[in-house]
C-alpha cells in the first residue's frame, strides 16, 4: 500500500516542456549540432546528464556535454519569466496531502529552477520534500531520483505522477505504479506503454478522479 506521492515538476506541474525543447535546440546549435525539435521533445523529461548522448551520441557528450548543459541553462533562463503553472497544480498537491500521502517532488531540474517553480505552485506549503539534479549522479530514466524522493520522506512505497515516458520508465525500475497527465505533450499510448496505469488530460481531471487511481486514500487499503 503506497504512502507517498512522488510527483514530477517540469511538464507535470509547470508548463515547461516546449521551452526546454527550444533551449536544448539552441544549446546544440551553438556547437553546430542541429537536431529536429520533435526529436528533442521526445527526450524532454530525461535528465540533462542522459539527454545529450541519447540525442547526439557519445562523441558529442565527450566533446561538449558539460558545455552543452551550461548552454541549455543559459537558454532556458531566457524563458523563465514565461513559465506558468498548469491549472490545478496547487489544488492537486493539496488534495493528495489531504488524503494522507506524503507529497514529494521528484525533479531533475537545477536547484535555482526548482526553487522558482516551488513558488509558482505553493510547493513549500504542500510538499514535505523535493529533489534537484544535485541529489543524484544519474537522472531519469534512471530510478535514482525517485528512490531519493522516497527516502527523503521515509516512505515505504510510492506512486509516481508524471507527464513523460521517462517518468514511468524510471518508476517501473522501482516497481512503482504510475499515473500520467498529458500536459507534457506525450500521447496516451506512449504513456501507457512506458508503464502508466492511468492517463488524464489535465491535473484538474486527475484531482477529480483520484479515487480510481493508486492515489486513493492510504487508509482505504486498496
Amino acid at each position: 500500500m503506497a504512502d507517498t506521492a512522488i510527483i514530477d515538476v517540469d511538464g507535470t506541474l509547470v508548463d515547461t516542456n516546449y521551452q526546454h525543447s527550444l533551449a536544448w535546440y539552441r544549446a546544440f546549435g551553438r556547437y553546430d549540432v542541429w537536431l529536429p525539435l520533435w526529436r528533442i521533445h521526445r527526450h524532454i523529461g530525461m535528465g540533462g546528464d542522459q539527454l545529450v548522448a541519447a540525442l547526439a551520441g557519445d562523441a558529442v557528450e565527450r566533446r561538449h556535454g558539460d558545455a552543452l548543459r551550461e548552454a541549455w541553462v543559459e537558454e532556458f533562463d531566457r524563458f523563465i519569466d514565461e513559465v506558468r503553472p498548469f491549472e490545478g497544480a496547487t489544488e492537486l498537491l493539496a488534495e493528495i496531502g489531504r488524503r494522507g500521502f506524503a507529497v514529494v517532488l521528484a525533479s531533475s531540474g537545477r536547484p535555482q529552477h526548482v526553487e522558482r517553480f516551488l513558488d509558482l505552485i505553493d510547493g513549500r506549503a504542500h510538499c514535505q520534500a523535493w529533489t534537484t539534479s544535485e541529489d543524484v549522479e544519474a537522472t531519469k530514466p534512471a530510478p535514482d531520483l525517485m528512490r531519493v524522493a522516497l527516502e527523503k520522506v521515509q516512505g515505504t512505497s510510492g506512486v509516481a505522477v508524471g507527464d513523460s515516458t521517462w517518468d514511468f520508465v524510471a518508476a517501473g525500475k522501482l516497481g512503482l505504479p504510475g499515473v500520467a497527465v498529458r500536459t507534457g505533450g506525450f500521447s496516451p499510448d506512449e504513456l501507457r506503454e512506458a508503464g502508466a496505469s492511468h492517463v488524464f488530460d489535465s491535473l484538474a481531471e486527475l484531482t477529480g478522479d483520484l479515487d480510481r487511481t493508486p492515489l486513493r486514500s492510504p487508509s482505504s487499503g486498496t
